[in-house]
């Protein structure tokens, strides 16, 4: 296993969620976190209460990755010794509706495109040059069961998780002569604030969403990015599917009465 003390880790949406659960994760292992996220407040208290408990350093960066003015300011303004970043974790994303496309809200779909694809493009291409340059990095995508199965509602949502798997699997290429592995870890259904911005803020909606069912945790897949982060240098965990054991596919899933 690799020894993640002193790792430079960079997260996207850090501020909640999978995210969250990350920072928490690579804390214990006492990396060195670069959190960003659009909700300052939230990241700042997550980066204090991880530094007073683990006593590692914390960088709370205010970012907005739809921005790519934003993203490269972010990145070439971070101080000496957050700079050399040997793992990218591309977690921020959302969904919005579950709408038909012809009945779709455009605005919708632009936030979509931009953060859960466009963002990640944004960023990655950033950090990139930086891990070649010193020989050595991992990125790890956030992407979801949506990447490789589409269902009901889902349209434009699933279109920017495929695009996701595709740009992964194209940076896999495209990095295959350098020490920099790339892998993807797509969740199935994890209860996180993802419903609940789906939905808008309806939590009725976003409850009834795991209705019945035992569904994963951010923590769950936290454990998993850590897995794939720590393999020897010569393993590279392309890519990981993970189901709640309630979950079979997208669209089969058991909840009992």
């Amino acid at each position: 296993m690799i020894n993640l003390k002193d790792k430079t880790l960079l997260i996207t949406g850090a501020s909640s969620g999978i995210g969250e659960a990350c920072a928490k994760a690579f804390a214990r292992e006492r990396s060195k976190l670069i959190l960003t996220g659009r909700r300052t407040k939230l990241l700042k208290k997550l980066a204090d209460d991880l530094t007073a408990q683990f006593d590692i350093k914390t960088l709370p960066v205010s970012l907005d990755i739809r921005d790519k003015n934003q993203v490269k300011k972010a990145i070439e303004s971070l101080p000496e010794q957050y700079r050399s970043i040997d793992i990218l974790i591309n977690n921020a994303g959302l969904a919005r509706g579950v709408t038909k496309i012809q009945d779709g809200s455009i605005n919708d779909w632009e936030e979509m495109i931009d953060t859960n694809f466009k963002g990640l493009l944004y960023i990655t291409r950033a950090v990139i040059p930086g891990m070649i340059k010193r020989g050595g990095g991992d990125i790890v995508n956030i992407g979801s069961i949506a990447g490789s199965q589409v269902y009901p509602g889902g349209n434009v949502y699933c279109a920017t998780k495929h695009a996701v798997n595709a740009i992964t699997k194209g940076l896999r290429i495209d990095l295959v002569d350098t020490p920099i592995r790339v892998s993807a870890v797509d969740p199935g259904m994890v209860e996180t604030e993802y419903s609940i911005v789906r939905y808008h803020g309806d939590k009725d909606s976003a409850d009834a969403v795991y209705k019945g069912m035992n569904p994963l945790h951010a923590e769950d897949i936290a454990e998993a990015v850590l897995f794939v982060v720590s393999r020897p240098v010569h393993v590279q965990i392309a890519e990981m599917l993970i189901l709640p054991a309630d979950q079979a596919s997208a669209m089969v899933v058991h909840r009992k009465r």
